[in-house]
């Protein structure tokens, strides 16, 4: 152990700007911080959103609704810079009283619905459109137990390794051990679990899967934290397998896409208001245009 050890004060005291990746937008207070109204664009769901693995959720169950013919899960996409605090806009609280991407307003009802958490707007969409959720009791409470699985299980993942292993300004061994012993157990239940199912929830593609893919798939392919070598992620074969076969699915390649802001520009694109922005408004095409 470092001689370094943190005797906690009797009462804890904010300082601004503490170290790590995102110091400059973390407080410990709730609510806006500036006035700034939403965009409101043409179509009756409008998405407000950032593609990381929460925000790739939702984006990818709205283009796999696209793909089936669901012509009313049309949606607007517009970019909530969470390094800049967009999040912390009048409007975007007004939405999401977390400050939390992504968040969902659906015009479609009266008053208009607003829906935050990646996991409610993956089952009020699926409730909603009555689709990538079993209509069998047993395999719906399946499919739901591992939807929640994953809303318990990622903080661990994101908040707990990803931090001390990628973001925090110092290394330390103690969090990083925790958290990693507690990632590589999640990453052996999931192993275990598809060496004998398709699917997280047997043979059938659910909103389980859109919610798992995008921390665990990502993880294990070395998207996030570059921590796959560290992790021995090639040994989680079952995991891979899985992950290959959603990672080939065209709506999830899609959904990958939207309100992306790094990586190859043809990979990014920023907002999304029609199918054709796929082909005509990724960065690489906005970039020729100048």
């Amino acid at each position: 152990m470092s001689d370094n050890t943190y005797t906690p004060p009797s009462v804890w005291k904010w300082e601004p700007g503490n170290g790590g990746k995102f110091a400059n937008i973390n407080r410990p207070i709730a609510g806006p911080t500036h006035d700034k109204a939403l965009p409101v664009g043409k179509h009756p769901l409008q998405l407000y959103s950032l593609a990381t693995p929460n925000g790739v959720k939702v984006t990818v169950m709205l283009e796999e609704l696209l793909e089936k013919g669901i012509t009313g899960a049309e949606y607007d996409a517009y970019l909530i810079q969470i390094g800049e605090g967009d999040q912390f806009s009048s409007g975007f609280v007004e939405v999401n009283p977390n400050s939390k991407i992504p968040a969902l307003m659906d015009h479609s009802t009266t008053p208009p619905q607003r829906v935050f958490e990646s996991g409610a707007i993956l089952l009020y969409l699926a409730e909603k459109f009555d689709a990538f959720l079993p209509h069998d009791p047993a395999k719906r409470t399946e499919c739901l137990s591992w939807l929640f699985w994953q809303m318990g299980s990622a903080p661990m993942l994101g908040g707990g390794f990803g931090h001390f292993y990628a973001y925090a300004p110092e290394k330390y061994q103690y969090p990083i051990d925790r958290y990693t012993m507690e990632v590589k157990r999640q990453l052996d239940v999931l192993d275990r679990h598809l060496a004998d199912n398709r699917f997280m929830a047997g043979d059938e593609y659910t909103i389980a899967d859109m919610a798992i893919h995008p921390w665990y798939g990502a993880l294990v392919k070395n998207r996030v934290y570059e921590a796959a070598e560290f992790l021995e992620a090639h040994t989680y074969k079952n995991v891979l397998r899985w992950t290959e076969e959603l990672d080939e699915r065209p709506a999830v390649k899609r959904g990958r896409m939207v309100n992306r802001t790094w990586g190859e520009p043809h990979e990014q694109l920023h907002e999304r208001h029609d199918a054709s922005d796929f082909e005509l408004r990724t960065q690489d095409k906005l970039a020729d245009n100048e």
